[in-house]
């Protein structure tokens, strides 16, 4: 064998701040939470640390931007204001219950 074939297909490029794709096969889900606060650091911390405590790919949805809900920073560029409706979507195993605890996270920002 040569060492040519011996390598492997080059990985698919990876989107800074995006999250690692689930099969498409696992749970998906969709929660859409009205604001009741702007979506500024705080919520966006909080939005990042109950992400990471999942196993589920997790991002939020305002208008056409969409943001990886573990970063703060992307979560924050979304600049979802007071009043609007942010979409919450979780895919992976624990799909739901990290749906729920940010839509919760969300519904309660202040």
């Amino acid at each position: 064998m040569s060492a040519s074939s011996e390598r492997s297909a080059p990985a698919a490029p990876h989107t800074p701040g995006a999250p690692a794709a689930a099969p498409a096969d696992s749970p998906s889900v969709e929660i859409p939470v009205l604001l009741p606060a702007d979506l500024h650091a705080r919520p966006a911390g909080q939005i990042a640390q109950t992400t990471a405590r999942f196993a589920a790919a997790a991002l939020l949805q305002y208008g056409e931007r969409t943001a990886n809900a573990a970063s703060v920073l992307a979560v924050m560029s979304l600049g979802a204001t007071r009043g609007r409706t942010v979409i919450v979507r979780a895919q992976g195993p624990d799909a739901q219950e990290a749906a729920a605890a940010l839509a919760e996270v969300l519904a309660t920002a202040t």
